[in-house]
């Protein structure tokens, strides 16, 4: 521990600047920002060309008719307008709060605001407390247009939208109070970890954090999930059965198997899977079940299956990880540098007094460009855990048709095993499935796709699952 904290200080020396240097923190910021929501335009420029085509890739032109391809095109294009527009929006609302002192006066009416009940600057937790609530409804309210337009005009338009205006402001309240009540204890935590562990916070925070990630593993899918969608135990059929018997191949710690109600939000489709280690939940959303045959759902699932034989999450938490420990060891330069927190028109008070939370706000402003760049490599890991989940789909049959693990099987489970052998071909007819019915769009700019998402391209899947394919057959 030491040696660690040996390292750590000399990345503040380093970093020692900060407090000295006149360094305009918030010209910083608002330059970096702005650059990130330009180049974020930029891309959405570069893709908004490819809404004119008029016809799919040729390795989708027999799953896409001319009337659904159009309706692909136009629901890609009004989103792609919103936004653009959202964006701009987002970021001018950002930058409007961030010239004018909005944090430094959220600060000082947190501090009014606890002061009407006796308590003074020196009760920190709560104050930071009130001021990040502050800062959650007075950004948040400003946005509420825009998701009612999401989801009344643009999802409405485009047929997926299932959300009742009453449900809307349900969902918006029950949001705000689960905020309060998971964020206040969260926060109130966090920030006594700071105050107890002093300069040496950085692997005590770091298990704080590991351990609140692990227990909303549970909390989240056991307790605030069913505030907003129901989940009941998937009906016995074939289905269920198919999933039981490919979980039990697997050895996959299957605990429950349960139906999700996403359609009383949305038409749009998908299926997880969540738990500790030796209890896992499936869960299938009715969209999908209703949308695709039980094979083809089976295939979706032995993608997601395929996710827990890599240990993709595990992995994914491991570089959370790194990425954590990288940004709370950068940390306390800013944390002790007054004329940091002045540069963003907080009180000379305040400053020195230096409030981690306030401090911690705009550290994160800092590191934008950072999370940019690592939102970028984050999303080339996860289309390379997607490949490998899509690969270990593929190659379940070849897995279990060996001589070898069929020497002691019965005629049933041979008839299982061999019911594997189109499994990709089942995987792909499902992924070209839920992208008709959710009418996602089929040309997608690389440098856009690099930058936004976490999946590889439906045509770049397809043609991997036929390279598979492939491969196997010489195999064979």
């Amino acid at each position: 521990m030491d040696l660690l904290h040996t390292q750590l200080a000399v990345v503040q020396r380093q970093l020692a600047f900060v407090a000295t240097d006149p360094i305009d923190w918030k010209l910083y910021v608002q330059a970096f920002s702005w650059t990130v929501t330009f180049f974020e335009s930029y891309l959405l420029l570069r893709q908004f060309p490819l809404y004119s085509k008029t016809s799919p890739p040729d390795v989708l032109a027999a799953h896409f008719d001319e009337e659904t391809f159009a309706k692909s095109q136009a629901y890609g294009r009004d989103k792609a307008r919103f936004s653009l527009v959202s964006g701009l929006y987002k970021q001018a609302l950002d930058s409007l709060l961030l010239q004018y002192g909005f944090y430094g006066w959220a600060w000082d009416v947190a501090g009014r605001g606890i002061g009407q009940f006796g308590y003074g600057p020196e009760y920190e937790i709560t104050q930071s407390i009130v001021f990040a609530a502050v800062l959650v409804l007075s950004s948040s309210i400003p946005t509420i247009p825009l998701s009612v337009y999401q989801t009344f005009v643009l999802e409405e338009k485009h047929g997926f939208n299932k959300t009742t205006p009453a449900l809307f402001v349900a969902d918006l309240v029950k949001g705000w109070a689960l905020g309060l009540a998971i964020g206040a204890p969260f926060l109130s935590a966090f920030l006594y970890v700071f105050k107890w562990a002093g300069d040496r916070f950085v692997p005590w925070l770091m298990a704080f954090l590991l351990v609140f990630q692990m227990s909303m593993v549970v909390i989240y899918p056991t307790l605030i999930q069913p505030l907003f969608n129901k989940l009941s135990p998937l009906a016995p059929g074939e289905l269920r059965t198919r999933t039981e018997a490919l979980a039990a191949r697997l050895q996959f710690p299957l605990n429950h198997l349960y139906k999700i109600d996403g359609s009383k939000r949305s038409s749009h489709s998908n299926a997880y899977f969540f738990g500790l280690p030796w209890s896992k939940h499936i869960v299938i959303f009715d969209t999908l079940i209703k949308e695709s045959k039980p094979d083809e759902v089976e295939a979706v699932l032995a993608h997601e299956l395929g996710h827990w034989h890599h240990a993709h999450p595990t992995k994914f938490l491991v570089i959370s990880q790194a990425h954590i420990f990288t940004v709370l060891a950068l940390f306390p330069a800013f944390l002790h540098a007054p004329a940091f927190l002045r540069a963003f028109d907080f009180s000379p008070a305040v400053a020195v007094q230096g409030p981690t939370i306030v401090a911690f706000l705009m550290f994160q402003m800092i590191l934008m460009p950072l999370e940019a760049v690592v939102s970028i490599a984050m999303n080339a890991v996860s289309r390379h855990f997607e490949w490998q989940a899509d690969r270990f789909a593929c190659d379940l049959y070849p897995r279990f048709s060996s001589p070898s693990a069929l020497a002691n099987a019965s005629e049933t489970e041979k008839a299982e095993v061999e019911g594997m052998r189109d499994m990709g071909d089942r995987l792909a007819k499902a992924l070209i499935t839920l992208h008709v019915k959710n009418l996602s769009t089929v040309w997608v700019d690389w440098m856009y796709s690099a930058y936004h998402h976490s999946h590889p391209t439906l045509t770049e899947r397809l043609r991997a699952l036929e390279g598979f394919r492939l491969e196997r057959a010489k195999k064979e």
